[in-house]
């Protein structure tokens, strides 16, 4: 498996804001697969951090990398971060397990909204959305298909890229939505016509795993295509890792690769 990837092009977005620092400027990084490896498939890599910060080297260099492997483009997304102070004397929030998803009205996950912090959250997902839109624009020129570009989300990023899919207009909307680890942090109005889901989680970790059994019912409830995989071993959050066969949750790299392909979005244009 390559280590890591580097990026071939830089964009900003127009979400930015002109008083934003420079570094803290939503931005894409574009990584493209060798051109006779390329099956048009692109993926918007949303990187976990709490919303606080990015974990860019493990959640878009080094999957950028696996996924160029595959003939996959991969376009990693800083998106706006929450720099205000965390609030003094706030309590841990309540630990749900796995067993009761149904204390997640809506699959909203979130386990500490304040107007700010959601502020910030519907700002990344309009990052989110740029990052699509953007995609498509530079479809021909990337070799990508501009049916065949979608999410992936770890932890924050996550809630992230779900969030962007709630509200998302056509140039915006994903074509499919992978979300590793990363429950919704707002509530979700799901449609029939949603894209296809596809959730990884692990099932001893509070809160995430039933916000994200709450967010698969929410979707089939709705009529749409979701699965969900939740392993029982491992740690978490998840990075790529080698398949020693010591345990399932190894895997989901290449279960998400198959899930891809089972939906027709690795077939060679």
């Amino acid at each position: 498996m390559p280590i890591a990837a580097s990026a071939q092009k830089q964009y900003f977005l127009p979400t930015g804001e002109p008083s934003t620092e420079e570094k803290d400027k939503p931005m894409i990084e574009v990584y493209l697969p060798k051109q006779e490896l390329a099956n048009g498939c692109a993926v918007v890599l949303c990187p976990g951090g709490a919303m606080r910060w990015l974990s860019w080297e493990s959640d878009v260099v080094k999957m950028a990398a696996f996924l160029n492997k595959h003939g996959i483009a991969a376009i990693g997304l800083r998106y706006h971060l929450n720099h205000a102070p965390m609030a003094q004397g706030l309590k841990m929030p309540q630990m749900v397990d796995v067993t009761h998803p149904d204390r997640f009205p809506q699959a909203d996950a979130n386990p500490m909204h304040d107007d700010h912090g959601d502020s910030i959250i519907r700002l990344a997902a309009l990052d989110a959305q740029a990052a699509i839109r953007m995609a498509r624009e530079h479809a021909e020129e990337w070799h990508i298909s501009k049916d065949k570009i979608g999410f992936l989300g770890f932890s924050a990023g996550g809630g992230v890229a779900i969030a962007a899919t709630m509200t998302a207009d056509i140039m915006e909307r994903p074509d499919f939505v992978c979300t590793n680890f990363g429950p919704s942090l707002m509530p979700v109005n799901i449609t029939q016509d949603a894209p296809p889901l596809l959730i990884m989680t692990r099932a001893d970790h509070p809160n995430v795993a039933a916000g994200l059994v709450a967010l698969f019912m929410e979707w089939k409830e709705a009529g749409a295509n979701a699965e969900l995989h939740i392993y029982g071993d491992g740690k978490g959050p998840y990075e790529l890792m080698p398949e020693t066969g010591e345990t399932t949750t190894e895997m989901w790299g290449t279960q998400m690769l198959q899930w891809l392909k089972a939906k027709g979005f690795l077939n060679k244009r």
